[in-house]
């Protein structure tokens, strides 16, 4: 667990509280910053229907939580090892909700879901994003992240980043 005095960051079940209700607010806000509008309800059925977080749990993923100290759902991070990537692990739906931000949350998300993804066996994490989300890519180069070719993934991503665990 990682701890500041306005957040904390632990593991927690995917269907968990608040969870529904962040992918949604997640998923809405990339409507807006990737495809310059808001989505459809439909839209965002098939988005979970075709990239479902679900895998985000033990034993091969973890979905990490951050809260304020009143317990209020202030952001999120989870990691899946990956199905034929040997020792890879995906960062997936890293997310902070505007309460949270600017608090350095986001490093801390990361950075757990790191010791996360290396506490499963991953040697590796790989995660995709695109363009719009200037904020992200400038977290991961920060942060060691290289950008490297494609992996199988979802969505429409067009920039994809790996670094090395350890």
């Amino acid at each position: 667990m990682a701890c500041m005095a306005m957040w904390t960051i632990q593991a927690e079940p995917v269907d968990g509280a608040g969870v529904e209700d962040a992918m949604r607010q997640y998923l809405t806000e990339m409507g807006w910053r990737v495809l310059g509008r808001a989505v459809t309800e439909e839209e965002l059925r098939g988005v979970l229907a075709e990239d479902p977080h679900h895998d985000l749990a033990p034993p091969d993923g973890v979905f990490l939580v951050a809260r304020s100290g009143g317990g209020a759902f202030l952001g999120c991070a989870g990691v899946r090892l990956l199905a034929g990537e040997p020792a890879t692990a995906e960062l997936k739906r890293m997310f902070v909700r505007p309460a949270g931000r600017g608090a350095g949350l986001g490093r801390g998300l990361l950075l757990a879901a790191e010791a996360s993804a290396a506490a499963l066996g991953a040697e590796r994490v790989v995660c995709e994003t695109n363009t719009q989300l200037t904020e992200a890519r400038a977290l991961y180069m920060g942060h060691g992240y290289e950008e490297t070719a494609p992996y199988v993934g979802h969505g429409k991503a067009d920039h994809w980043y790996a670094k090395a665990l350890g």
